[in-house]
């Protein structure tokens, strides 16, 4: 197991790395000039070149790398170009929004499609299990954003159970807090959750065709309690995969959803970056969640020693040149 880790920690750092040099290099090609954009088009000549040098825009662009990765690495972000503030004091605030908005989404997500994949599956060319994938096919359709909307329409507008948008603060309540993220956690939960059913089904699927699912049976098990007790933990690994993968696509869905609900969160923020073209919160933002996706993605790797005995024994008994 130690040895996996060493792996998993040389492959996140590789992976950083990697999307540090492109983020810095892609945002160096790009047209314009942030002292420009800061003082604008009637700026004096004299007044840009002072602002370059103070943002350390006339240092080498290798230097100018360094010291930005540098930075990271001690915990010391860049000021924005916009706010004149370090990054880090710009995204702490929003982590508090963008967070519990993630942990609610994923429950949601999770909540509805493992007993639905699971019930399809038990179900199989009944009308359940029709009715479940022709389900998850509509919800793998439907954008969120739309299906953001259509909420907004519904339970905000027409009838006034839940607020459109906004967030009013931790300060103000839990309550109030956690109504805020509702509409937003179901709008990035459903397609999320039609995606994971259709893979739990499939998984459960495979599973009560094995062996050992008909020796249980045939000791006595109902089908149920066979697939609830030996079958489910055996299926669980393709669906944690999948889990882990739609991590990524949830980040890349609060952009758009926190846009369309007005939430203060990372999301936003990014938006807000690019559109202003504020080049230091970009990088720092975008390094900062594709870290956040390779940790996530190594402990869903370290997982699978947890659902499956084989896999743990298996590593533990590797040879670091297996």
């Amino acid at each position: 197991m130690a040895w996996i880790l060493a792996q998993r920690a040389v492959a996140l750092a590789l992976t950083l790395l990697a999307a540090s040099i492109l983020v810095f290099v892609v945002l160096e090609v790009l047209p314009g000039d942030p002292a420009l954009l800061i003082l604008g088009v009637n700026a004096r000549e004299d007044t840009l070149a002072a602002l370059r040098a103070t943002m350390g825009l006339d240092q080498p662009a290798v230097w100018r790398y360094l010291t930005w990765i540098g930075g990271l690495l001690q915990g010391h972000f860049q000021n924005s170009l916009t706010y004149g503030v370090p990054v880090d004091e710009l995204l702490a605030p929003r982590l508090a929004v963008s967070l519990p908005l993630a942990a609610l989404s994923l429950s949601l997500a999770v909540a509805l499609a493992l007993p639905l994949g699971v019930l399809a599956a038990a179900r199989r060319g009944r009308a359940t299990d029709t009715a479940i994938l022709a389900l998850g096919q509509l919800g793998v359709a439907v954008p969120n954003f739309w299906l953001g909307i259509l909420l907004v329409l519904l339970f905000a507008v027409t009838l006034h159970w839940l607020p459109a948008g906004g967030f009013p603060g931790w300060e103000a309540g839990v309550g109030p807090g956690l109504a805020a993220l509702i509409l937003p956690a179901v709008a990035l939960a459903l397609p999320q959750a039609a995606i994971l059913t259709r893979v739990t089904r499939s998984a459960v699927l495979e599973v009560l065709g094995e062996d050992y699912m008909r020796t249980a049976r045939a000791k006595g098990l109902s089908r149920a309690a066979a697939l609830w007790h030996h079958g489910l933990r055996n299926a669980m690994i393709p669906v944690v995969t999948i889990l882990g993968l739609q991590f990524s696509f949830l980040l890349a869905g609060t952009i758009i959803i926190e846009n369309v609900f007005n939430l203060p969160g990372v999301g936003r923020l990014i938006f807000q970056a690019i559109s202003q073209r504020d080049l230091v919160v970009v990088r720092d933002l975008v390094v900062l969640l594709a870290g956040t996706v390779g940790v996530v993605n190594a402990l869903v790797d370290l997982s699978y020693a947890a659902l499956d005995p084989r896999l743990r024994h298996g590593a533990d008994g590797a040879r670091p040149d297996d």
